[in-house]
């Protein structure tokens, strides 16, 4: 009879998975709540686009529409068809569309599809035709972004092509709208602009026929910094998941959101090293004295940034630390000092803040990009793990 060696990983709270987001569902739906309370007479359509920001797309759509959130909004059609898939009812949208979408499964899914341009009007009405449905169409104008949107020059003929469309029967148009390029800074000249913009481009849309049911315009930071352009719809995304959209202006305790998700592993592995050893590819660490070292099983495949090497923030035995050298594919070493620690102990890289750990938003700063860049990247390796009901 073989004995069974007594393990480290017993008592560990994730020894099934040594890498975990643990998503807060309650934390999802109690921000649509108050993103609700902020848009006032305005209805929200929550954003789960992404896999919903990396949090996961079905749980944290679900989550958002027991919130409150009266649509929910996707960049593909694909993410809208697994939404249906699931069971998830509602309106929602997508706007990424591009030639040789699905279009007739769309249509038949009852999703509302963005239009940019004549073309897709085109192909949409078809669609809708094959199908023997009339299908929802939103009619999106660039008022300033220069990205997504008819150009302003093609507006007009948009508009009316839309208005022949919906006299044949085949396309109803419930939405105009547009995307704010400066949101996060309140008080940007150019959102007066699109503002105005959008407005003018409303009124061409009216006198052409079309009555649209909702005109949407702000995105997180608009929605709760600038009322004057929430319209019939405010598109709420990153507030949805509790971090800030204008972090320089206002915190997310400030602001009253809860992050949802926390980034944690488990300690692969403990080591006693002496001064002047080099860690990680390139020594761009050098240990300064004899200490402990730790290994954490997570790197770039699964979302940590590269450049996080010697400055990414998180919480490991009891205190804050940085990430000790070169960020690799797989795993990271940080420099435990003397502490004591041992195989299966908690890291924590990134969570709410309240208990002493880095925020989704300290890892922005830190490697100089947003916060959204640093919840979305989390990959598919990395195990989702859902609290709370979501109600």
């Amino acid at each position: 009879m073989t004995s069974r060696l007594p393990s480290r990983w017993e008592n560990c709270p994730v020894a099934q998975h040594l890498r975990e987001a643990v998503v807060d569902l309650d934390a999802i739906a109690g921000n649509t709540r108050l993103l609700r309370e902020r848009a006032g007479s305005a209805g929200v359509m929550a954003v789960v686009k992404a896999d919903a920001y990396g949090h996961g797309l079905i749980p944290s759509a679900r989550a958002a529409r027991s919130g409150g959130a009266d649509w929910l909004g996707v960049a593909l059609v694909d993410e809208g068809l697994a939404l249906r898939a699931a069971g998830v009812t509602g309106p929602i949208l997508a706007w990424l569309c591009g030639p040789g979408e699905p279009w007739e499964a769309a249509v038949v899914a009852d999703l509302d599809l963005s239009v940019n341009a004549v073309w897709a009007l085109q192909d949409v009405a078809n669609a809708a035709t094959n199908a023997g449905r009339v299908a929802r169409v939103h009619l999106k104008v660039d008022t300033g972004l220069g990205r997504g949107g008819s150009a302003r020059a093609d507006w007009q003929d948009l508009v009316a092509a839309a208005h022949k469309a919906e006299i044949s029967g085949h396309v109803r148009v419930v939405g105009v709208w547009s995307h704010l390029a400066y949101a996060d800074a309140p008080g940007h000249p150019t959102i007066d602009r699109q503002l105005e913009a959008f407005t003018q481009a409303i009124q061409e849309a009216e006198a052409a026929g079309l009555q649209p049911d909702v005109r949407h315009l702000a995105n997180s930071a608009a929605t709760l910094t600038r009322p004057d352009t929430l319209f019939d719809l405010a598109r709420p995304g990153l507030a949805v998941y509790g971090l800030s959209p204008i972090p320089k202006q206002e915190t997310t305790d400030e602001l009253g959101l809860q992050p949802a998700m926390s980034l944690r592993a488990n300690l692969v592995l403990v080591k006693r090293v002496p001064a002047g050893h080099g860690v990680s590819y390139m020594h761009k660490y050098v240990t300064k004295r004899a200490t402990t070292l730790g290994l954490v099983p997570l790197g770039y495949a699964d979302g940590i940034p590269r450049n996080a090497t010697n400055v990414g923030p998180l919480f490991a035995a009891g205190a804050r630390r940085t990430v000790a050298g070169t960020v690799c594919m797989d795993q990271f070493v940080v420099d435990l000092d003397d502490d004591p620690a041992v195989e299966g102990d908690l890291v924590t890289l990134f969570g709410s803040g309240r208990g002493g750990e880095p925020t989704a938003e300290d890892w922005a700063v830190a490697t100089d990009t947003i916060s959204y860049e640093i919840v979305t990247r989390i990959g598919a390796r990395v195990q989702r793990r859902y609290v709370g009901s979501g109600q």
